[in-house]
């Protein structure tokens, strides 16, 4: 499932994923104060990642006096409970297209613009051959360029 680089309804998109982590959160008792979900809705605005400092500059033009820390843990509580990924190669977050869902994605970026599109991986289960090393979490990340910017020969 590559989201970032298909058409979609966007705004179906952003108000479907709150609602999935709005119920993630209440049948895990999870609690999804304003600033976290506030966060999430910056995330999802934009199909590129954004870093805490992208995440405070909005909050300020919401009138939120946030400090780098309250930024951190609003995107720290939301990678721990899958609602948010980090893209490490931008040290920055996206939103997930399937929130709260186990899986292994993997991000496609891209060079010319800095979109970021979540992908599925095959990688589930944390099965890197017969190596016998347990695999608890990875990273995928492909750089290239997205399908717009090869239409505008970027």
């Amino acid at each position: 499932m590559t989201l970032g680089f298909s058409p979609h309804d966007h705004a179906h998109c952003q108000s479907s994923c709150i609602d999935q982590v709005e119920q993630y959160c209440a049948d895990h008792g999870l609690k999804l104060t304003p600033i976290r979900r506030r966060v999430l809705e910056i995330l999802l605005e934009e199909h590129r990642a954004l870093g805490a400092y992208d995440v405070l500059a909005v909050l300020a033009k919401d009138g939120t006096r946030a400090q780098p820390p309250v930024a951190y843990r609003a995107l720290d509580f939301l990678v721990q409970h899958g609602f948010a990924h980090k893209v490490e190669h931008l040290n920055a977050f996206v939103a997930c297209v399937t929130p709260g869902a186990d899986h292994t994605p993997a991000f496609l970026i891209c060079t010319s613009c800095d979109s970021v599109a979540e992908t599925e991986t095959t990688l589930a289960g944390g099965d890197l051959g017969a190596t016998g090393f347990a695999v608890q979490t990875t990273v995928v990340e492909a750089k290239g360029l997205c399908p717009d910017c090869q239409a505008r020969g970027a």
